[in-house]
């Protein structure tokens, strides 16, 4: 097989990465089994952890942010509002690990992390992450698999990796708050009737026309809260994103609204195309909540805790009575770490679009 003079330069450049990190060494070390079931041997006490997607980020960073060696892409403004100060000093190396990028392996090696965390999707290794693993195996790095799908798989993935942490004490808070929060939102919406329960659509997109099949994870929170979702189809592929016509909402008619997308928001109550559907008409169209992350989809994260509270809240106000301002606070100091006032409370739930949706 014919390996061409650009391989050859990135072989000599991960090579030579190889040759700076393999120093002698004696490492107390102990054997855990990822989620996958694999049997990994890492250090005794993990201090720096390279993160391979920004959802293993985000899911570390609640466990403890001291343990990100870096981030794989700068925090915006807002993000850093509700984040601890000291975690914007990260390098940032970008790149996910396994997409074969090169420079962003060479990063790796240079920042010699412990360990390596990234996301098995859809229970699988991605076939590209098996070469830049036997990479990292050469030069003592483990590579660490978590499965995260689905939001009922967090709590699990935070009892993980308190133990691969030592922190099981913090890890079981949090996966205690999410199986709290299933409990009691399953309890509320069990009694409803299929003829009563809230239809939604779920608009993605800057003109509103992608959408989620009922079946895929990226609109699991509508199936949790409740709600109907529209779209009843089969997922085609992970990525989601389905496109469908204006028409076809119109058939639809939901009684609810959600959008992440501020473009479609901004326009959607001025555009006449939309003004017949019932959810249009009734002014419940909502901008989801997308600080520090997403709070529904894009990347997931264990914000979709709170996201369900959001959304059951907004289906079923007079069934899930509850004070989101006061639940965003104990949320936020929980897995974040920071303390909101009353003003970045009303930005971080986007009250000053929800609270007056449509009129404009």
């Amino acid at each position: 097989m014919m390996v061409t003079p650009g391989a050859k330069h990135i072989l000599r450049g991960i090579l030579l990465f190889l040759a700076m990190v393999l120093i002698p060494g004696t490492v107390e070390s102990r054997e855990i089994q990822d989620m996958l079931g694999r049997k990994v041997i890492v250090p005794e006490n993990i201090r720096k952890v390279y993160s391979a997607s920004p959802p293993v980020t985000h899911m570390i960073y609640a466990v403890d942010p001291g343990l990100l060696m870096a981030l794989y892409s700068p925090f915006t403004e807002d993000q850093k509002k509700c984040l601890r100060n000291n975690l914007s000093d990260l390098p940032v190396i970008g790149g996910s690990f396994g997409q074969g990028q090169a420079s962003n392996i060479e990063a790796v090696l240079r920042h010699k992390p412990d360990i390596v965390v990234t996301w098995a999707r859809e229970k699988k290794i991605p076939l590209q992450n098996e070469q830049v693993e036997k990479i990292m195996q050469k030069a003592g790095i483990p590579v660490l698999y978590l499965l995260m799908d689905n939001v009922a798989d967090y709590p699990d993935t935070f009892s993980f990796l308190g133990k691969l942490f030592k922190k099981e004490e913090r890890t079981a808070l949090l996966g205690r708050y999410g199986k709290d929060t299933f409990l009691t939102v399953r309890k509320i919406v069990a009694g409803i009737p299929s003829n009563k329960k809230q239809k939604v659509y779920y608009a993605e997109g800057s003109d509103g026309l992608n959408t989620e099949c009922v079946d895929s994870w990226h609109a699991e929170l509508i199936v949790l809260a409740g709600g109907l979702n529209v779209h009843r189809c089969k997922q085609k592929s992970s990525g989601g994103m389905e496109k469908v016509s204006l028409e076809q909402v119109i058939l639809y008619d939901p009684d609810v609204i959600i959008t992440r997308e501020k473009l479609f928001y901004d326009r959607v109550f001025r555009d006449q195309r939309w003004s017949g559907i019932q959810a249009v008409k009734g002014k419940r169209v909502y901008l989801i909540p997308h600080l520090p992350f997403n709070w529904f989809d894009r990347p997931p994260s264990f914000m979709r805790f709170l996201g369900l509270k959001w959304l059951t809240n907004i289906l079923y106000p007079h069934l899930y009575r509850i004070n989101m301002a006061k639940e965003t606070r104990e949320f936020f100091k929980l897995f974040l770490g920071v303390d909101l006032s009353e003003e970045e409370i009303g930005e971080v739930l986007n009250l000053r679009y929800n609270r007056t949706a449509g009129a404009k």
